[in-house]
């Protein structure tokens, strides 16, 4: 069995990028989607730049065929950046190097699609007994509402796995992992999850408190993942390996706690959502945002008059 040990420090994370992105389609047929742009950076480097300022620095990408630009984009592109330092362009010099310095960047193949739980499976001999933490590339959380160190702390204080949690309407549980929860002494925003369900219809939701893309999660994880068969979609479901440890002791890795997140989202999987962060986020920049929010204005006062 895995060893299990609260107290050593969260320093990895591990992010699964071998989605298909078949929503998105035909711009992610050549595209990866996590290197679909959210202004001016691909999405994928907002997760990064989340884990490196949470303090986690070796980060590993689980990725699958027609990836290579995910790899591409963390490494250095000597001829642009000789091109722009002969120019004397500071800025986009800068901009460029941002990318490659934010972490130690490693890479797998996930191989076979299975699912989440499938992707998280094949880092177990680099995440090498310790807790480490997941991040999903649609999910981008605003860098002013940390939620990630949040979860590092709790898992750090409590043991076990950690999850983040938001409530959604009831409409929209069946979208997400659903969580059971009850209070804790840890803190307003922090809860026991007692029971986990993947994508549950309405009248079978426990709750409103859906499972939003971040994780820290126990090395115990690995050898309940090796157990779980597919489950929905066919899948092997990285909730079910969760709530598979919602049941085990504390001192063998298991338990789960929910921190619940009120801040600020946005979640690029969806084409009309990622539409919405692009002009969230464009709309409160400061080189972009009092020309875009002029220009915004008066489009959609256009419109409402036509």
């Amino acid at each position: 069995m895995t060893t299990t040990n609260s107290r050593i420090p969260v320093t990895k994370a591990v992010v699964p990028a071998a989605g298909l992105g078949t929503r998105f389609l035909p711009a992610t047929k050549a595209t990866p989607k996590e290197m679909l742009p959210v202004v001016d950076k691909p999405a994928i480097q907002y997760v990064v730049e989340e884990a490196a300022s949470a303090g986690l620095s070796d980060i590993l990408m689980v990725t699958g065929r027609n990836k290579r630009a995910l790899e591409d984009h963390f490494d250095r592109a000597y001829e642009l950046e000789e091109l722009l330092a002969r120019k004397g362009d500071q800025d986009r010099l800068r901009r460029v190097r941002e990318s490659v310095e934010l972490a130690n960047m490693h890479y797998v193949r996930q191989g076979d699609p299975k699912g989440l739980g499938h992707a998280v499976s094949v880092a177990e001999q680099h995440v090498a007994g310790q807790p480490f933490a997941v991040l999903l590339g649609d999910d981008l959380i605003d860098p002013r509402d940390p939620l990630l160190s949040r979860m590092i702390e709790v898992q750090q204080e409590l043991g076990g796995s950690v999850v983040a949690l938001m409530e959604v309407d009831a409409s929209q549980i069946h979208l997400y992992g659903c969580a059971a929860v009850k209070p804790s002494t840890f803190g307003e925003d922090v809860f026991q999850v007692t029971d986990l369900v993947e994508k549950p219809e309405t009248a079978e939701a426990p709750s409103n408190y859906a499972v939003i893309g971040r994780y820290v999660l126990d090395p115990s994880v690995f050898d309940v993942l090796r157990d779980t068969p597919p489950g929905r979609g066919g899948e092997i479901q990285l909730t079910d390996a969760l709530r598979e440890l919602t049941t085990r002791p504390a001192d063998t890795g298991g338990q789960v706690h929910g921190v619940l997140f009120k801040g600020r989202r946005y979640d690029t999987g969806d084409r009309s959502d990622y539409l919405r962060a692009i002009v969230r986020l464009a709309s409160e920049r400061e080189d972009l945002g009092p020309e875009f929010r002029t220009w915004l204005r008066e489009f959609v006062a256009s419109e409402l008059q036509d």
